[in-house]
């Protein structure tokens, strides 16, 4: 870029690119600097193994990509995005070849939780008929206001999400399977599922499977990241990957800074211009289990006993309500288990151009004590085979990340937590620290615009949006933030 930018912003992650877009249709001269080889943060794609074979190192599945206010305006579609909808969202095997799974009909997915179906339905239809509105609150950093648009289903997500997923499965359903559904979705929170506010993300999650569904992004989440990098240079705006920012004073003079970074990485770039108090609060900030990873070639699809399960996109392999907790609290105990709690993704069954023909990719991980560099290939391994006989003879290469690599591959994940911060009832309404502006730091004109502010993980770009937002009505004045430029046609 010739010349000084008005805006940077540190980190090429969806929260990064996110705001950048932002503060580019507001006519500023936006610069990213990313410290990896390529941009998207979370949402690269990699031949981590062979050639033609291509995995998601981190994120997947996306529906909140779909359901964010962000991407909405975004448009995917006109960006060349391709979502494709795997025939079953997610499934939770038990054993005995018997699956609970969620399909994009709300009445399907009732119907084959025999006596929990009427259940399910009174606790997810009116989540689904006011989905958009459940969606906007909670992604839209309005938590500690009160709801102006469908108040009365929003309560009561919020009646039965505060509590934990146990008192939510074992008040709401009767039988293994629809108990282990909702407890499957709630273990995405990387959290002791004992704890309160781990109900909430069982429902949003079940809600977004009837909502827009779990949809993958055609070729690799890559695709998505490379939308948005093209989004902002037909704005004029660039990115410079391979450069790693270690003091902010690289850019005095720049108006605007945004930082898509953990809180830790902040300090450490803000040096003494950060004040006592606020590094006080940072060095409280809690972080969650890490993870480890493995991503397979495979010859042959999963052989899971159930069929339904070898359809879905995503696959909760944990066994009964009990089991997925148990399997959760070790790790939040700073514990390893032999049976943890497995999240796996089948991707070439929903998009087989990630694979040369008759090639298949798939990959698990599971949650882990921060920074532990424990192989947990074997525990992996024995949960899917569990499922799956005969699942370690399709075998035919592996890549393994432990927690402390999955750090090293993105600073962002410190010891290995990839949501940038654990997933409290505390942290989720004050994150990274108490203030009632989060993304504002002690640094004038510099914002956190991580997934360590408000509304905390997944791809929605929101933490970004937020965070441009304030910028351009504090910095540049700008109290109404213009809308995101079309595609070029």
């Amino acid at each position: 870029m010739n010349g000084q930018p008005d805006a940077v912003v540190v980190g090429a992650g969806p929260n990064g690119l996110a705001g950048a877009l932002r503060l580019a249709a507001a006519g500023l001269r936006v610069q990213v600097v990313e410290a990896g080889p390529r941009p998207g943060g979370g949402m690269r794609t990699e031949e981590l193994i062979r050639p033609g074979f291509h995995h998601d190192v981190c994120s997947t599945v996306q529906p909140m990509a779909v359901a964010s206010a962000f991407f909405r305006e975004f448009d995917l579609g006109s960006r060349g995005v391709r979502l494709i909808q795997p025939d079953v969202c997610y499934a939770h095997p038990l054993d005995g070849g018997r699956a609970a799974v969620s399909r994009r009909s709300l009445e399907e997915t009732a119907a084959q939780l025999g006596p929990d179906g009427p259940a399910y339905r009174q606790l997810f239809e009116p989540l689904v008929r006011h989905g958009q509105d459940v969606v906007d609150f909670f992604l839209g950093s309005r938590l500690r206001t009160l709801p102006t648009r469908s108040p009365g289903e929003i309560i009561h997500f919020g009646l039965n999400g505060l509590p934990n997923v146990r008192w939510l499965a074992r008040r709401r359903f009767d039988t293994e399977a629809g108990q282990a559904l909702v407890a499957g979705a709630a273990a995405h929170g990387m959290l002791d599922l004992t704890r309160p506010l781990t109900a909430a993300l069982g429902m949003l999650l079940g809600m977004l499977a009837h909502h827009v569904g779990w949809p993958l992004i055609e070729g690799g989440s890559q695709r998505l990241a490379d939308a948005m990098v093209a989004a902002l240079e037909e704005q004029g705006g660039e990115v410079v990957t391979g450069h790693e920012v270690r003091d902010l004073r690289e850019f005095d003079g720049v108006p605007a800074i945004l930082l898509d970074t953990s809180p830790e990485a902040f300090v450490a770039m803000a040096g003494d211009r950060v004040n006592e108090g606020y590094r006080r609060w940072v060095r409280r900030y809690r972080h969650g289990p890490g993870v480890f990873k493995i991503d397979w070639i495979l010859s042959d699809p999963v052989p899971w006993a159930n069929s339904d399960v070898r359809r879905a996109g995503t696959i909760h392999v944990a066994g009964t309500l009990e089991e997925t907790i148990a399997g959760e609290a070790a790790p939040a105990a700073g514990r390893i288990t032999d049976r943890p709690y497995v999240l796996a993704v089948q991707p070439t069954v929903a998009d087989p151009s990630r694979a040369p023909a008759g090639g298949h990719v798939f990959w698990a991980y599971v949650h882990v004590p921060p920074g532990s560099d424990v192989d947990m290939t074997g525990a992996i391994e024995a949960q899917v085979e569990r499922f799956a006989p005969g699942f370690r003879d399709t075998i035919v290469e592996r890549a393994t990340k432990d927690a402390r690599q999955m750090e090293a591959w993105n600073p962002a994940y410190v010891g290995g937590d990839i949501s940038n911060g654990e997933a409290s009832l505390r942290q989720m309404l004050f994150r990274p620290v108490p203030r009632w502006n989060t993304y504002k730091t002690p640094v004038p004109g510099t914002y956190l615009a991580s997934a360590a502010t408000p509304p905390g993980p997944a791809v929605h770009g929101m933490c970004g949006d937020n965070a441009a937002r304030v910028a351009l009505r504090e910095v540049f004045g700008v109290r109404h933030a213009p809308p995101l430029r079309p595609a070029a046609r």
